[in-house]
């Protein structure tokens, strides 16, 4: 009955191993434009109403501004196809960073990258909110909080049943946005088409200007901070580079298609706004949005009969740009779970965050960035003002990050790639682009939120530390306890005289990936039941996770190691006179699989108890408690309750 309801809710498992799977889960351009790419086409929706707002009433200098925002997308994006053609297995900045620069750099981009997209759904939500709340009574304002809790649960939901499926659900918002922004934008440009030609020379008095009474120091400095308070506008471009992994192939063709669609999309709309907000002259309406007000202003005299167009196609366009923001944060749902399965894989994260559903969803990711963005709207009120500088600060360091990186590579490879000129200019001045928005970033706003951004960031990066560490000594001291076992005899091939008896006194060891713990727990049994058993029955589940399913030669790779390692087993029971035979499966869902195995043994050999290992450590923790699963006690649990034995003996660590 469990299973069913399962089922029903979040839809049949998926086999991993079907050849139309891996195709009927990728992503075509269209869709990962959609999935993708509204992440970055939503920040539109704040991001030119921060930099515009941050120039006061020098508003003059807007279509310096609209230039700069568009000319950044396109910069930003040219830099980052070439991450794309560089890392075509997806992780994006964070692969870019580990493998150019290093892998403490890595930690340092995936923990702002993973922060990153927490807000991406934290701010789109609380945006989307707001768009919605712009056209109700403002008594319903003290609702919001709950609404956008509750929009981040359904979400969370949408994504555990697959990413395609959450994306379709949402495409006819993103399709809606797009065609209602867009017409609003060339209707807002063609109606004040003739302040256009006013625009320039307006902008060049205004420069001149300002430079006489506050020189050219201040004059800079004010557009720079206007520049940058805009930089949510560039967030999400990211997200393709990120996610190459879950495209058609082939992929990289997918990926900057991809790209050119939301680079051409993001700085039509971005610039198009901004310069929509200086043709009509708006200014901020306490309770709305600056897209709210323009839209009303664009729409003011229009009539279809005894009826205001503006009082009905706004709210549907707000309602539309509120969709949008939650196909955004959808993005980060998309994106974020990806890139903690490549630090869980690098094992900066808990291995556990890189296991797949039975839906082939990175379900741990999923639920981890869920709960994360209802701690921050709850801590922040939903106020998208804090978000935003939270938001664009952690963004920046992964620009400048990924970017620093490909300079770095085009100089080093200037001998061997013929273009590299030209990218390592394109890289450069991204780069110069990038650290310029994220130091004045930091320095304007770090006592307005600034520095919990870099607090918790560095603390990301603490936990990384000390979680890497610990893998490390525990592989350290495994490595020196299976040393001891290498002396044992393990001959390759050894022939068996007596016939096999099925009901002869029966071990079942379930073993994990490593050698050590297998054969710690087969000495211990030849210890402590000395030639009780006969027959050894070896019973292991390789995971297949986020990473292996991604790329075939790391599936291979599991595969073999794994017969390898069980062959050692089988070849030393049987040097010692014992029978021995392997039980072996490959899941998403390592306990359901071995429930499998273990019924199919219980089947097989009538006299059997099971095995299995729990690693001991000197200093026990919490994080010893949450990196290393608890497979064994979950097995004992299920066996006893079928009435069967199973013993759980120590090693150590």
């Amino acid at each position: 009955m469990f299973k069913q309801l399962r089922n029903f809710i979040f839809g049949s498992p998926r086999n991993p191993f079907d050849k139309e799977t891996r195709r009927s889960i990728s992503l075509v351009a269209f869709l990962a434009w959609v999935g993708l790419g509204a992440d970055g086409i939503s920040s539109s929706c704040y991001g030119p109403e921060e930099a515009f707002l941050a120039l006061g009433t020098h508003e003059e200098l807007a279509i310096y501004l609209a230039i700069a925002t568009a000319f950044t997308v396109f910069i930003i994006s040219f830099a980052y196809t070439q991450v794309i053609e560089l890392f075509p297995n997806g992780g994006g900045g964070y692969r870019v960073a580990t493998r150019l620069l290093g892998k403490y750099a890595g930690l340092v981009s995936g923990s702002a990258l993973i922060i990153d997209y927490v807000l991406t759904i934290a701010i789109s939500v609380a945006s989307g909110v707001d768009a919605i709340f712009s056209f109700l009574p403002k008594e319903l304002q003290n609702i919001k909080l709950v609404i956008a809790v509750l929009l981040v649960g359904l979400l969370a939901f949408l994504n555990l049943r697959g990413m395609k499926e959450s994306i379709k659900f949402l495409l006819p918002i993103f399709l809606g946005f797009i065609v209602t922004h867009f017409l609003l934008i060339i209707y807002g440009i063609v109606a004040h088409r003739h302040g256009i030609s006013e625009l320039v020379p307006q902008a060049v008095s205004e420069t001149k200007e300002m430079k006489d009474s506050l020189g050219w120091f201040l004059l800079i400095s004010i557009f720079l901070k206007a520049f940058s308070m805009g930089g949510g506008t560039y967030t999400g471009l990211e997200a393709v580079s990120n996610n190459v992994n879950t495209l058609s192939e082939p992929r990289v063709r997918t990926a900057k298609i991809t790209m050119f669609l939301v680079a051409i999309s993001l700085a039509f709309m971005a610039a198009g706004i901004i310069l929509i907000y200086l043709l009509w002259g708006v200014t901020k309406v306490e309770g709305q949005t600056l897209n709210a007000t323009v839209f009303y202003a664009i729409t003011e005299g229009l009539k279809y009969g005894d009826w205001q167009i503006g009082s009905i196609a706004v709210p549907i366009v707000l309602i539309f740009e509120a969709g949008l923001l939650v196909v955004a944060a959808n993005a980060g749902f998309l994106a974020g779970p990806n890139v903690i399965a490549n630090m869980a894989s690098d094992e900066w994260m808990p291995k556990s965050f890189s296991s797949l559903s039975s839906r082939l969803v990175v379900k741990n990711g999923i639920l981890f960035m869920a709960i994360s963005a209802i701690v921050t709207l709850i801590i922040t009120q939903g106020t998208v003002h804090i978000l935003v500088v939270l938001y664009s600060i952690n963004v920046f360091i992964t620009f400048s990050l990924s970017l620093l990186g490909l300079t770095i590579y085009w100089v080093r490879h200037r001998r061997r790639k013929p273009d590299w000129l030209s990218k390592f200019i394109v890289a450069l001045i991204g780069f110069i682009v990038c650290f310029a928005i994220l130091t004045i970033t930091i320095f304007e706003k770090f006592y307005e939120g600034g520095w919990v951004t870099l607090l918790i960031t560095s603390l990301s990066v603490g936990v990384g530390l000390v979680i890497k560490n610990t893998y490390v000594r525990f592989k350290r001291n495994l490595s020196q306890k299976e040393t001891l076992f290498y002396s044992y005899n393990y001959p390759e091939t050894v022939q068996l005289d007596e016939a096999i008896d099925k009901n002869a006194p029966t071990a079942a060891i379930i073993v994990d990936q490593t050698f050590g713990s297998g054969m710690n727990c087969l000495l211990e049994i030849k210890k402590l039941f000395p030639g009780i058993f006969k027959n050894f029955i070896f019973v292991t589940v390789g995971e297949l996770d986020s990473n292996t399913f991604s790329e075939e030669k790391r599936w291979r790779d599991m595969r073999r190691r794994t017969k390898s390692v069980l062959n050692k087993y089988k070849n030393y029971c049987n040097a010692n006179g014992r029978f021995a035979k392997a039980y072996i499966g490959y899941d998403t869902d390592i306990i359901e699989k071995l429930t499998q195995l273990t019924d199919r043994v219980a089947k097989d050999y009538q006299n059997v108890v099971f095995f299995g290992t729990k690693f001991i450590f000197d200093n026990e923790n919490i994080f010893t408690q949450i990196l290393f699963n608890h497979v064994p006690y979950i097995m004992q649990r299920r066996l006893h309750v079928k009435g069967l034995n199973m013993v759980i003996l120590p090693m150590k660590i």
